[in-house]
């Protein structure tokens, strides 16, 4: 399924979410033109170095911002960072709160997703051997916990977990969808991260997400606090957050050991069905 890698380009790969287009003071090694069997990434694949370590960089809505959620080639872009010899993936991306006390400018360290998503392409396994890929925890705890340490040393204020609720868009939600969501519990909300996540995972990735908050969701507004989010807020917000967010990227990459300690690296060893 997935392809041998001859030669290895890079070991942690990262997707710049809205706004986050390229990663200022690393340097740049070259540029990669990948292509998969799932078609084309969502851009080239800048190679760049980081305290000693070669990440690949790909923005996940591509340079110009041209795929929106629901069109973003997931498939592609992960085979491609497999390709390229990646085990760990850092992404963030920018996200609403669905909770008073989650203000926008906090980061959040998911630790659980909900789909609710309708219409897109989530696995790399359609036969002919069934394959269950485990996501009760879907979220790389190495990942996590180097990511929750980090954020402290920064001193970027920051939640160690939570769930992002997961919708198709590329419409935000209705007042009543959100209400709705704020009851379930759940933190944040976002349109990329399923099934990018998942996808992952099928690939035995090491992935992390790191969620920036750009705005309460719309639920609020029916208590009269907050205005309803638009696409300009989110982005006006997240360009706020930018440095925070490459800061905490380039500490990671700092502190990632070259050994993995978690069990992402095995994750279709039970999977399989076979008779």
């Amino acid at each position: 399924m997935f392809p041998e890698v001859k030669e290895r380009k890079a070991e942690i790969g990262v997707f710049g979410g809205s706004g986050l287009y390229n990663i200022e003071g690393a340097t740049v090694l070259e540029e990669i033109k990948v292509e998969t069997p799932f078609g084309m990434p969502s851009d080239l694949i800048t190679i760049v170095e980081i305290a000693g370590k070669r990440v690949a960089f790909l923005p996940r809505h591509g340079r110009k911002h041209q795929y929106p959620p629901h069109k973003i080639p997931y498939k592609a872009n992960i085979w491609a960072m497999k390709s390229l010899g990646v085990e760990r993936i850092l992404a963030p991306n920018a996200v609403g709160s669905l909770q008073r006390h989650i203000k926008p400018g906090d980061f959040v360290i998911c630790d659980q997703f909900v789909d609710r998503t309708r219409h897109r392409d989530d696995t790399f396994f359609d036969g002919p051997i069934t394959t269950h890929v485990s996501t009760a925890d879907p979220y790389c705890p190495q990942l996590r916990e180097i990511a929750i340490q980090a954020c402290k040393d920064l001193g970027i204020p920051h939640h160690e977990r939570g769930t992002v609720v997961v919708i198709e868009g590329p419409r935000f939600s209705t007042k009543a969808e959100s209400r709705w969501f704020t009851q379930m519990g759940w933190e944040v909300i976002n349109m990329t991260q399923y099934p990018e996540v998942v996808l992952a995972r099928e690939a035995e990735l090491c992935y992390v997400n790191i969620s920036i908050v750009t705005d309460y969701d719309t639920g609020l507004v029916a208590e009269g606090e907050v205005e309803p989010v638009s696409a300009e807020e989110v982005m006006r917000n997240f360009a706020a957050s930018i440095d925070k967010a490459r800061a905490l990227l380039v500490e990671m990459t700092k502190r990632i050991p070259p050994e993995r300690t978690c069990q992402c690296g095995e994750a279709l060893k039970h999977a399989r069905v076979i008779v």
